[in-house]
């Protein structure tokens, strides 16, 4: 065990200090070779040449790593120090190019996850990962296995294969490291059933461009609870077979706009979605009483649902490059059967700190909360069990708050120190605000 802990935490360091032991050379060699160190996004550059030769085949390839250690200052019950980390590994074969395909594209990705949730090992009680990257199994995960088809000039695209749920539909950026922030946000509050990366299920998506800024998705997904069985994910997370025990499926709908507001550029996506699958009530069983008090199983519900928003618009600088984006995310699910049945988001980055253009800084403010119907069921169980110690009722919102600064020494590397301040752990005043200083890594190969 000490040996693994020991070993993750060096891999990062060890690729970065590559890369710094790399810069050393990088002015002279960036006059000569355009794929430097210095000039390049990945760390291993253009391999001589045979990356730009392979793209120009229809060949292109996208490995990574990513690395995010946080260490508890307050809240829980351990001032402790927590990793986690994952690999990637994918690849994008323009079939047009290839084999003369029209408007066709297969797309593969292998993820390997590992290490330690801090929330847990140290007691916090937070709903939301204060560790994104934690999560779905630690183990290899096979995360996109599709093709994708273009008709009508483009107009009209088509995926069919397996596919994380937020890959297409709300897709929203990762620069932060706590989950509040970090891709689509249903996935963070019904996350037994809207599934992100890195797992992934048999899907199909239909995208229509509706004019040049503007479009409409539809999408189905497969719902079997072994996609989110951590055990399953173990023994098959990376195959690409057909699991039994399908209970319906998850259907999306998602309209979106691009605008350019005084030349600066903005993504505006509104959505909601229905899952045909069964859904457990929170508080009553079948008979329509308390599950608290009389036992048996929990009242049926034939779907579930919700809806989202999701803003971001650069409001300073120079479009896409130095200045100011704001965002701001909303998410309802149904009360009946959602522990955590809403989460807001709203936050600031601002690119090109100290005119450097890759480094930026990031400040959020969010929330989750935690269900009052649920609560009043734990408030049953505590009520007729007196001489047993009683549950945390967990019934307003748990706030976050989060703050970094990236710096890229080189474009392929990000080094990302944060600060978290995690306010009423899952919802609930007995659980001790919780302060965390985090530090997330990634390095683009």
């Amino acid at each position: 065990m000490l040996t693994n802990l020991i070993k993750r935490p060096l891999a990062g360091i060890m690729l970065a200090g590559l890369a710094f032991a790399g810069t050393a050379h990088a002015d002279d060699a960036a006059s000569a070779d355009s794929s430097s160190l210095a000039t390049s996004k990945y760390l291993f550059g253009d391999w001589g040449g045979e990356r730009s030769r392979l793209a120009d085949k229809g060949v292109t390839f996208d490995f990574g790593y990513g690395f995010e250690a946080a260490h508890n200052y307050s809240g829980g019950t351990k001032n402790i120090t927590r990793y986690t980390d994952q690999w990637k590994f994918g690849a994008a074969f323009d079939l047009e190019k290839l084999w003369g395909w029209d408007g066709a594209k297969f797309n593969i990705m292998v993820t390997d996850r590992n290490g330690r949730d801090i929330g847990a090992d140290a007691h916090i009680g937070n709903n939301q990962l204060i560790q994104e990257v934690y999560g779905r199994g630690q183990t290899w995960h096979l995360t996109i296995f599709a093709l994708e088809q273009k008709f009508f000039d483009g107009m009209l695209t088509w995926k069919l294969g397996r596919l994380p749920v937020g890959e297409d539909v709300n897709s929203f950026s990762c620069d932060f490291q706590n989950l509040n922030f970090c891709g689509a946000q249903p996935g963070n509050i019904v996350g037994d059933y809207w599934v992100n990366w890195p797992t992934s299920q048999w899907a199909t998506v239909l995208k229509l461009n509706t004019s040049s800024d503007t479009w409409v998705q539809l999408a189905a997904y497969q719902m079997n609870p072994k996609y989110v069985d951590d055990s399953y994910a173990r023994r098959n997370g990376w195959k690409p077979g057909f699991p039994s025990g399908t209970t319906g499926a998850l259907i999306p709908l998602e309209f979106g706009w691009k605008p350019t507001i005084n030349g600066l550029p903005g993504s505006y996506r509104a959505g909601v979605w229905y899952n045909t699958s069964n859904g457990d009530d929170l508080y009553l069983n079948a008979q329509h009483q308390p599950l608290a008090e009389y036992g048996g199983e929990p009242l049926q519900h034939d779907s579930r649902r919700g809806a989202w928003i999701t803003f971001q618009q650069q409001v300073t600088g120079d479009a896409g490059g130095k200045g100011a984006t704001v965002f701001l995310n909303y998410t309802a699910a149904d009360h009946a059967t959602s522990a955590t049945n809403n989460q807001y988001a709203v936050g600031m980055e601002y690119k090109g700190m100290f005119d450097r253009p890759n480094d930026f800084i990031g400040v959020a403010f969010g929330g989750s909360h935690a269900n009052g119907y649920a609560a009043k069921n734990q408030r049953l169980i505590n009520a007729l069990n007196p001489d047993v110690t009683p549950g945390i009722v967990n019934d307003g919102y748990e706030r976050v708050t989060e703050v970094f600064y990236s710096w890229s020494p080189i474009p392929s590397i990000a080094i990302r120190p944060n600060l978290q301040y995690i306010k009423d752990p899952g919802g609930s005043k007995q659980n001790d605000d919780a302060f965390v200083l985090g530090l997330k890594t990634s390095v683009a190969f």
